[in-house]
């Protein structure tokens, strides 16, 4: 259980923050930044909620995106506690298969309503739809940062957490697809037209 009865504790102060395993890291350590990253694509979700939330019409997107928003949180706390076999005196929390496969399953529905694409589409269109266009650019961003991160040596990550990451923009993309396909269809880019 989280009990947060005191937001400032003053031990970031010199600079450093500490994983779920107590260690301490400077806050600009690649595994930090990749969870901030993903903090920072549920903040950007959070914000196309209030369009969505708002809208009948996008009832079952707004529940998918609440849900993708506390897997966002469980995806945080997988990544600031790296798993390397040491006893921790706890259960640290992992992303895993079922999440992802939800991710899916979540994509193909709101997928079914949608015409195939003909065009690559700008990051446009309803308020919902712009800021699922921005955390998708912010969740692929934290993936590059991920992938960084797998790449060196003594930091594991689990390869559901990469997936989630993958899909997670995909969704998002879908998302923002089916938020405009609701109020008007998306806005195509049209190769050279302003030149």
């Amino acid at each position: 259980m989280v009990v947060l009865n005191r937001i400032y504790t003053k031990t970031g102060d010199a600079g450093t923050t500490a994983l779920g395993s107590g260690e301490r890291r400077p806050k600009n350590d690649l595994r930090i930044e990749t969870y901030g990253t993903v903090d920072e694509a549920n903040s950007a979700i959070g914000i196309a909620r209030l369009a969505t939330a708002a809208d009948p019409a996008l009832a079952d997107l707004d529940a998918m995106l609440l849900r993708i928003q506390n897997d966002m949180f469980d995806l945080g706390a997988d990544l600031c506690t790296p798993d390397r076999g040491e006893p921790l005196g706890y259960e640290p929390l992992r992303i895993i298969d079922a999440q992802v496969e939800r991710l899916e399953a979540d994509i193909d529905i709101l997928n079914a309503e949608l015409q195939p694409l003909r065009s690559f589409v700008l990051p446009a269109g309803t308020p919902a739809a712009a800021n699922l266009h921005l955390a998708r650019t912010i969740a692929r961003r934290a993936e590059r940062l991920l992938v960084g991160l797998i790449a060196t040596p003594n930091e594991p990550v689990s390869a559901p957490a990469l997936k989630y990451l993958n899909r997670l923009s995909d969704f998002l993309f879908v998302a923002a697809r089916y938020a405009n396909h609701k109020q008007g269809g998306d806005v195509l880019w049209v190769p050279g037209k302003y030149r």
